[in-house]
């Protein structure tokens, strides 16, 4: 089976403002990437936009109107001081929520073995009724949620390699006992969540600190020693990625050092143990990554090996 490509050409368009990080050009890179000779195999789906309901399966109705009724007819709104809204911004954020469900729907019904979402406006800060950190909607929560609802599932898991801890995610599943989130993100750093002493309600959290400098052998060192045992031992029916790549060493907005073969071999190690519990059913979708050849060299190698398995 193949490895799906979800993307939209609304993605490209969402403006958060000149020399804003989270800029247009992000997408074109990593469309650009993947247009090489190399993801010929990759079958190209253009993302359909998410019903609202789906949306509000993880957000509160209020707060889904309330993005919706602050998208400006031209010039941009600010919902923060980080995260702005143009007018392509609200069809930008539904296509991108149903890039996640489409490609779980795909994976779940047998049609790919796993699938990639290129897609912005990111979405792991987006808590229940707060857009923070670039993000509006939880595209991967969306997508979990999916899972449980439409396909019955127990157990999802969601893995979070972004060099900020995904608050929003975090939050969601901190919700559900039978939902599993773990993250590797600097910390100190931005949004100051994400201690190791985290581990919610339902002892379901895995957070793991990378100080300022870690580099390539402690971020493999703490996946070996926490992460993945953990996820292993929870054995989701389906494993749904936060693929970030702003821990690479040229991005600017953190100080973890990987390349791009680190963003190689955690993939590989995740998808690894979803091919043991759950037959390779993978979901991934874009979140950071600010240096665009970073993030494009970064995006080929996660999907070169999503591609491999």
């Amino acid at each position: 089976m193949t490895t799906l490509l979800f993307t939209h050409p609304v993605c490209a368009e969402h403006e958060p403002g000149a020399n804003h990080p989270e800029r247009p050009d992000r997408l074109r890179a990593v469309q650009a990437a993947l247009d090489a000779d190399a993801f010929a195999g990759l079958e190209r789906c253009q993302a359909p936009p998410a019903e609202v309901a789906a949306i509000e399966g993880v957000h509160e109705g209020r707060y889904v109107e309330e993005v919706f009724e602050s998208v400006p007819g031209s010039g941009r709104v600010h919902l923060d001081p980080d995260t702005a809204l143009s007018p392509a911004s609200g069809e930008a954020a539904l296509r991108a929520a149903g890039a996640a469900s489409a490609a779980v729907d795909a994976v779940l019904e047998g049609e790919a073995k796993n699938a990639f979402c290129a897609v912005r406006p990111p979405g792991h800060h987006a808590e229940s009724s707060r857009a923070m950190g670039f993000c509006l909607f939880n595209n991967v929560a969306v997508a979990a949620h999916r899972a449980r609802t439409k396909h019955g599932l127990e157990r999802v898991a969601i893995a979070d390699f972004d060099v900020h801890h995904g608050n929003g995610s975090q939050n969601f599943v901190d919700r559900h006992r039978d939902l599993f989130f773990a993250s590797s993100h600097q910390f100190p750093c931005y949004p100051g969540t994400g201690a190791e002493s985290e581990r919610g309600d339902h002892v379901n959290l895995v957070n793991v600190e990378l100080p300022p400098g870690s580099g390539s052998d402690v971020f493999r060192a703490r996946y070996r020693e926490r992460i993945l045992p953990e996820l292993r031992a929870f054995a989701p029916e389906l494993l749904v990625i936060s693929a970030g790549f702003d821990a690479h060493a040229r991005d600017p907005l953190a100080q973890i050092n990987l390349g791009d073969d680190d963003f190689e071999w955690v993939t590989r190690e995740l998808l690894d143990i979803a091919e043991d519990t759950c037959g390779g059913k993978v979901i991934s979708s874009l979140e950071g990554g600010y240096d665009l050849d970073a993030l494009a060299a970064s995006v080929a190698a996660h999907v070169r090996v999503l591609m491999a398995a």
